[in-house]
This record gives structure tokens, sequence and C-alpha cells, in this order.
């Protein structure tokens, strides 16, 4: 009997390490199967033309809105586009991480009333296939989290359709001289 012992505790211990890692196996997917809903553009479908122009396709999450990932100087963020944000908005915490030096103090109002961010001018803003160079948007050191409001000072530059649940973002890209 003694010599039975020692291989049920490492059956019993070999089945419980099967048993976690079955288990973290169903917290990454299911992790990951939350994400995708959350962000459906991850990896935005892009088209273009031979005209020169870039389009972007992207689609709803659950609750209604266009999130996405793109670029602010080569780095890359989690965009939800804001039609009704003036300027791009980022987060203290994406700026520092950015290495975003904050500009000018500006008084600015938001939905939540007026506050202080301070101005600054992107490099480039990448979404997709569509990139704008010198792009004005502002530090909020108000704002909570790491998703970066995409505001008309991006969008104001492209063409954009919404139809069943999608949105299409175009741009034509200027002929170089």
């Amino acid at each position: 009997m003694k010599s039975v012992e020692p291989n049920n505790k490492i059956s019993k211990m070999v089945v419980s390490l099967a048993w976690l890692g079955l288990l973290a196996m169903l917290v990454i997917g299911f992790d990951r199967y939350l994400e995708k809903k959350t962000n459906p553009n991850e990896n935005p479908d892009v088209i273009y033309a031979t005209d020169g122009t870039a389009e972007v396709v992207l689609k709803q999450n659950r609750q209604g809105h266009y999130i996405a990932n793109g670029k602010l100087n080569d780095t890359w963020a989690t965009f939800i586009l804001d039609t009704g944000a003036t300027n791009i908005s980022i987060p203290a915490e994406v700026a520092e991480e950015m290495n975003l030096t904050e500009g000018t103090p500006q008084r600015t109002r938001t939905a939540n009333g007026d506050i202080v961010v301070y101005r600054v001018i992107l490099d480039s803003v990448q979404l997709g296939a569509i990139e704008l160079k010198n792009v004005p948007a502002h530090v909020n050191p108000h704002m909570n989290g790491k998703a970066v409001l995409l505001g008309m000072s991006f969008l104001k530059h492209v063409d954009w359709i919404q139809k069943d649940k999608q949105l299409t973002l175009r741009f034509k890209q200027k002929a170089s001289r």
C-alpha cells in the first residue's frame, strides 16, 4: 500500500496542473474574446484605390462606438472616434509613455465642464492606411484610461460614410512633387 501513495500524489498533482492549465487557457481565451468585442478594429480593413485614395473600414463595437488601433508619432494607441471632440485628446498617462512634452495650457469645454489641457502638435497620426502630419492635439490630465479620443483635428481631413454599423473613412493622398 505504501508504494501506491507516492504515485497517487503525483497523479493528483498532474491532474491538478492540467486543470490549472485548462483554466488559464479559458481565462486568456475569454479575455481575448471580450477585447475583440470592445475593439473589433485591431487591424482595420484597408483599401487602396489607383487614384491614391486610401479607405479604412471600421466596425462598430457592441456599444455602438468606433474604436480602432492606430499610431500617434509611431506609438501604438487605441482610438475612440469622437466627432464631438475638436482635437485629438490624449490622456496624460499615454502622453507620458510617448515622452510627449506638454505644450501651452489652454481652457477647453468638455461634457463634464471647463478644464485646462496642454496643446501639442503631433508629428503624425495614423489610422490604417491614412496618415496625417502635424496634427493639433492636446494632453488631457483629467482623462482616465489609455484610450485616445480621435477628434475633428484628424477627422475633418477625411470623408466618412456610416452605413449598417460600419464606418468607411476615405483620404486622398496628396501627390508628391
